[in-house]
């Protein structure tokens, strides 16, 4: 990448930076922010505040780390404004080339040691795939085939620390915040998003979340359609004019009962010209979770079988428009992976899991800024022509600087005895640098789905 190119990703990043100091109230925090963000980029490993003050301000880190501190755990700027302002930002490169399609609710988790994080608790952690300790964040998130951003971050906190006053004290949880399951936040990111007045689109979920029949009629309450992924034991009454009150059947054995001529080998593409391809069947249904019941209006079930498997793997719900073709309807559920693609960008490339305050408000603010980092990010990307390679050349993110030393970390240098050590103290941060650190912006775009439990077997 020549200098020029450089220059000009830096200057689009002060602006990027200065439009998002119109919504943090006042001019003494417009540094902090600056320096917040281009620590997460700019910052190779660990992205917590300290190594961000190193590579930020080599030659003054311990003040530099203060102020960070401050910025991101204690001062009172709008977590919702400040996503507002991002999201105004990078809508319209997301947009270039489509509008938004999706709506896609699912959470993120972030293991930790000890309890006194907040929100902390023995839950399922999705990132290590079985109970453990950490925290919990449900995203609400806007999508295309282009590109993908989270517009909503907000901690789910246990029915523990809800009832545990001395904890919420110590991490300062707002009064206001009473016990909410995951859905139902969910479903609080999805109303405020209307009254944004942000372009829906089809709202995707996995299976924790379309399995629970009373967030899917809240959806459609509220106007949305939705292609929700449900487990194989949901009870459903088929479609028939035949017989308009049919048996009522899981949808693995509906699936199951289907005859050949039901299943199509469905092919659909992400990003490039390679092909992704499997099984599936669609049967219009009315689901039925009680015997009797016949209060809910019909829907399509889709549903996976992927040669090679003894059983379907994959079922949805979907309230889309019944015309929709079957390709159509496929791409629309697969379009849920991108989530996938961003919690690993996120938390890879941008420090997502990184922050060690315990705070409420700490917790918040550094999803947001890793939020907006990760937006910059997006805008970029989208400034590449389509017929050019999708992917741009790296920009080097920065180490800490020689001779720097963690608070507590022992001198390597320093003799075995300490008391036959008579040299001066290391010279932690006192490299002078006058130039700024280097920022990565792009990494390739992966055009194909990522190797998940959601990839095609």
């Amino acid at each position: 990448m020549g200098l020029g190119s450089r220059m000009e990703i830096a200057d689009r990043f002060a602006t990027y930076v200065g439009e998002l100091t119109k919504v943090i109230g006042h001019a003494d925090r417009e540094g902090p922010l600056r320096d917040y963000c281009s620590g997460l980029l700019a910052t190779e490993g660990r992205r917590s505040v300290e190594p961000m003050a190193a590579v930020t301000a080599p030659a003054r880190v311990s003040a530099q780390h203060q102020k960070l501190l401050h910025f991101v755990a204690n001062a009172a700027w709008s977590d919702e404004l400040m996503l507002a302002k991002v999201r105004e930002l990078v809508v319209p490169s997301m947009t270039r080339h489509g509008p938004i399609e999706a709506w896609i609710i699912d959470d993120t988790s972030f293991p930790k040691k000890g309890r006194h994080s907040v929100g902390v608790h023995h839950q399922y952690c999705g990132q290590l795939g079985k109970q453990a300790n950490c925290q919990v964040a449900v995203t609400l998130s806007i999508a295309n085939h282009h590109a993908t951003l989270p517009i909503a971050y907000r901690l789910y906190l246990p029915r523990e620390w809800i009832n545990d006053t001395s904890r919420r004290a110590k991490a300062h949880v707002p009064r206001a915040i009473t016990f909410k399951t995951k859905p139902q936040i969910a479903l609080e990111e999805i109303r405020a998003a209307l009254l944004a007045g942000i372009a829906p689109g089809v709202v995707l979920m996995d299976a924790s979340y379309g399995s629970n029949s009373v967030l899917r009629q809240a959806i459609t309450g509220l106007g949305l359609c939705y292609v929700a992924a449900i487990v194989s034991t949901v009870k459903v009454r088929p479609v028939r004019k035949d017989n308009p009150k049919p048996p009522r059947v899981s949808v693995e054995a509906l699936a199951l009962s289907l005859p050949k001529h039901a299943w199509r080998t469905i092919t659909w593409r992400e990003g490039t010209n390679e092909k992704l391809q499997s099984r599936f069947a669609r049967v219009r249904v009315r689901v039925a979770p009680i015997r009797g019941e016949a209060r809910f209006a019909e829907e399509t079930l889709l549903i996976e079988w992927p040669k090679g498997e003894a059983a379907p793997t994959k079922f949805w719900l979907a309230t889309v428009d019944r015309n929709m073709s079957f390709r159509g309807l496929v791409d629309t559920a697969k379009l849920r992976w991108r989530i996938e693609r961003d919690y690993h960008d996120l938390k890879q490339e941008i420090g997502l899991g990184h922050y060690e305050g315990r705070g409420w408000r700490g917790f918040h603010h550094h999803g947001t800024l890793s939020i907006a980092a990760y937006g910059f990010l997006i805008s970029e990307r989208e400034r590449i022509p389509p017929s050019a390679p999708h992917s741009a050349a790296r920009i080097e993110k920065s180490a800490v600087p020689s001779g720097y030393r963690p608070r507590g970390a022992p001198d390597p240098a320093a003799t075995p005895r300490s008391q036959l050590d008579r040299h001066d103290p290391s010279p932690v941060g006192c490299r002078d640098c006058n130039d700024p650190s280097s920022m990565p912006v792009l990494h390739p775009s992966l055009s194909a789905e990522p190797a998940t439990e959601f990839m095609m077997q």
